[in-house]
């Protein structure tokens, strides 16, 4: 008996050597999106899973889990094996989805702690745009106009806490003025209502935004980022206009937190070409959104100081009911 158990030990140990030394990687790849088809994640995971496949050799394949504005699909790469098997395309809201949790005593869906960031894909600051009938030609006549008038200037978003929502609180506590947010269920939704006329403005994405100011159906006031737009030069950034905050729409590669160092730095390098591949590059000027690549270490830091940033600003908002 004694024998056959260290025979069974032996082969144990000889299976789990073996699988060790599996090379990285040797089946395929799934990239979680937890979200919809059609947006930004969406879009920007479809064409880097085929640059990646040119780069590790292996067929990578996209997940879109969505549900409760992304938590779904982020707790499911969270608690995946890590193995490097299952990464995620997720968006700033990785950051904001723990705080509000934490702001309503609920346990959390995830934590930002179970991941490891590979890289930063890229990252839009949004554009304050108004509609095109709007009385204000600058962000200062707007911020005057809202100073007389609290709580009467409507403001629409893609939804309470989410990706268009936060920036607008950092102007308005910038600014010092109140206006009264109506929330909508995306991005599409948010723009028709001030094209529509029941919303005066919204924060929108830059892709959103092109079509309808070239068309002349709304005029940009001012971007949140550090610098101006490439593909929109005159349209001043909120620190120009004496506003000391950024926020941007970006996009991240992420895998869970215990994933191998050896995995990591495929990963790592993987990306690296994938985000230089003309094909990826090709796609992501499609959509108007820049390529805004940091890998993992350079990532980190910026994810961090960027999650900080976010959850302050969660907090002001304080507790918000929904039906």
């Amino acid at each position: 008996m004694r024998a056959l158990c260290s025979v069974i030990l032996l082969l144990v140990a000889l299976i789990g050597a073996a699988t060790a030394q599996e090379p990285y990687p040797s089946r395929p790849i799934t990239i979680i999106v937890p979200f919809p088809p059609g947006g930004i994640a969406d879009l920007t995971a479809r064409p880097l899973a085929p640059a990646l496949e040119r780069a590790v050799k292996q067929a990578v394949v996209v997940s879109n889990k969505a549900g409760a504005a992304g938590a779904v699909g982020m707790q499911s790469a969270a608690v995946a094996k890590p193995d490097g098997y299952t990464i995620m395309v997720a968006l700033v809201s990785i950051s904001t989805i723990p705080e509000v949790d934490a702001l309503f005593g609920r346990a959390p869906a995830f934590t930002r702690d179970q991941f490891i960031g590979i890289a930063r894909l890229n990252a839009d600051p949004p554009i304050l745009v108004v509609g095109a009938d709007a009385p204000w030609k600058t962000l200062k006549e707007l911020a005057d106009d809202a100073k007389k008038r609290p709580g009467e200037i409507v403001y629409s978003s893609s939804g309470v806490y989410g990706a268009s929502h936060v920036p607008m609180e950092m102007f308005l506590h910038a600014a010092g003025v109140w206006m009264r947010h109506l929330p909508t269920t995306g991005g599409a939704p948010a723009m028709t209502a001030v094209l529509g006329g029941h919303a005066a403005m919204w924060a929108s994405p830059p892709a959103l935004a092109l079509p309808h100011l070239k068309a002349g159906k709304i005029r940009a006031l001012a971007t949140w980022g550090a610098s101006r737009l490439t593909a929109y030069p005159d349209i001043p950034t909120m620190k120009e206009l004496g506003h000391d905050i950024e926020y941007y729409l970006w996009a991240g590669l992420f895998a869970p937190r215990s994933v191998p160092e050896n995995v990591v730095k495929m990963l790592r390098e993987a990306t690296r070409q994938a985000v230089q591949d003309p094909d990826f590059r090709t796609a992501m000027e499609k959509i108007q959104t820049p390529i805004a690549y940091l890998d993992a270490d350079e990532f980190r830091e910026w994810w961090e100081r960027n999650a900080r940033t976010l959850a302050a600003v969660i907090k002001r908002i304080g507790r918000i009911e929904t039906k």
